[in-house]
């Protein structure tokens, strides 16, 4: 038996995920789980049907380091054709095994040992975890609901800049809240990075599933912010793909060899089938990404519709997959861990606390998230169990 500790202390307290801890509960219990963010159907076949291709035509060994030249050429196309910027694609644009290993290349390539990290919380949770094996420092700003949305204090953000910070995290379309930050609010972050000369990681996987009223503004196509951002996406949840693994960074060349660098000792490269796939889909017809924004939007409103007849408080997504909800109507304490444990054997329902996505976890406490990227009748029947949380009075 080890007499010391095998586990290293920049990753003391993170442990096995919420999202593990939930799936495997909502296995346990045959719960519909609308707590992990993924998909129940495939993607469009074009895009299957690619990759079955690729296979069986031998794209089966180790593609190029920075990815497959023609899953190069259409991430330069999809930047170009949705938001007017041009990347080289020989220097400016590198696929990575998902949008995560692109954020834990850009982080562990771009910060040393006490630089210091802008972070909105609450926030995806390999946020904290990528930050932390750079031996870095995160600095959290608070986004906080309201009655129209979830919104931060531009004073505090401010005043959370000193001469250790290097970089700002930004995740839009945002996970958990489904806020889509304004043009007005990345203005401020985008001044704020020029006037203190910031690096900008922007996550922005959700791009193309943003509902009615609310639009997705890149930080690379403001004034100023093309040569200090890089760009992070992947096609997993735009072709309801994430078992893939398929993302990419784009950016000015230094800040792509940056996360180059690192990345090349992470997986080095990876699906390579899976590539050209993708490419076939970003290359898909506008009336796709329409179609596959509508259809979440209506499985979001139907889920906050019963969340809402449950007896919750749902704040209105914007967009992603996700809404968010205080419990405390129905749970007084408002422990959203333990009101999600319980959540299966009350109702047959899997959701995820918020409070993992928190650096201050009391921020956190009393909002659950529960997932809409399910079929609709998934969905319904979800909606038709909550409904006993209404009648079953209050658990604390």
């Amino acid at each position: 038996m080890l007499a010391r500790e095998p586990l290293t202390s920049k990753l003391a307290g993170f442990g096995t995920t919420i999202f593990a801890e939930m799936s495997a509960l909502a296995v346990r219990t045959g719960a519909i789980n609308l707590g992990q963010g993924f998909p129940d159907t495939d993607g469009p076949p074009e895009v299957l049907d690619a990759a079955v291709d690729a296979i069986r035509s031998g794209v089966n060994q180790y593609p190029p380091g920075p990815g497959l030249p023609v899953l190069r050429e259409a991430i330069a196309d999809h930047q170009r054709r949705f938001y007017d910027m041009d990347f080289d694609t020989e220097s400016e644009v590198l696929v990575t095994a998902g949008a995560t290993e692109a954020l834990a290349g850009a982080l562990l390539g771009m910060l040393d040992v006490g630089d210091e990290v802008i972070v909105f919380e609450p926030m995806y949770d390999s946020y904290q975890a990528c930050i932390a094996l750079t031996g870095a420092v995160a600095r959290p700003i608070l986004l906080s609901p309201g009655p129209d949305g979830y919104a931060f204090d531009a004073d505090q953000l401010r005043a959370a800049v000193n001469d250790r910070t290097k970089l700002v995290l930004l995740n839009t379309p945002h996970n958990p809240t489904g806020k889509v930050f304004t043009a007005d609010e990345l203005q401020v972050i985008a001044d704020l990075a020029i006037d203190r000369d910031l690096i900008v990681v922007t996550d922005e996987v959700y791009e193309h599933l943003v509902f009615s009223g609310a639009f997705h503004v890149p930080m690379a196509t403001l004034p100023g912010m093309a040569e200090r951002t890089l760009t992070i996406s992947s096609g997993g949840k735009t072709f309801n793909t994430t078992g893939w693994k398929i993302g990419w960074a784009c950016g000015p060349a230094s800040l792509v060899a940056a996360a180059r660098t690192a990345k090349q000792f992470l997986t080095y490269v990876n699906g390579a089938p899976f590539q050209p796939a993708i490419a076939v889909g970003l290359g898909l017809p506008d009336e796709y990404f329409h179609r596959l924004a509508a259809g979440l939007e209506a499985t979001r409103d139907t889920l906050e519709a019963g969340l809402e007849a449950a007896g919750l408080v749902p704040f209105r997504a914007e967009a992603t997959y996700f809404t968010t909800v205080d419990i405390r109507p129905v749970r007084p304490d408002g422990d959203g861990v333990e009101f999600c444990r319980e959540l299966p054997e009350r109702c047959g329902v899997v959701a995820v606390p918020n409070q993992v996505f928190y650096a201050n976890p009391e921020h956190g406490r009393h909002l659950v998230r529960f997932a809409c990227c399910k079929r609709p009748e998934v969905i319904a029947e979800a909606v038709e169990r909550l409904a006993v949380l209404a009648g079953s009075g209050a658990a604390s």
